[in-house]
């Protein structure tokens, strides 16, 4: 009965952090800002540290199952 809400949470996880790595890595390759106002980077490498712990939260996530 728990494994229900921990696929459902290291789903969620995987898409936001696959979609942030996804969607930072297209920024930087197009060399458009990640972020408007910060340097860029920093906000690449932000972008990236969140985008990576949300992908281990999720494999984490995944193997309480």
């Amino acid at each position: 009965m728990e494994s229900g809400p921990a696929i459902f949470t290291g789903s969620v996880f995987a898409l936001f952090g696959g979609g942030l790595l996804l969607w930072t890595a297209v920024r930087l390759k197009q060399r458009v800002p990640v972020a408007h106002g910060v340097h860029p980077v920093v906000s690449a490498a932000a972008a990236g540290l969140a985008g990576t712990a949300a992908v281990l939260l999720a494999v984490w996530c995944l193997t309480r199952v």
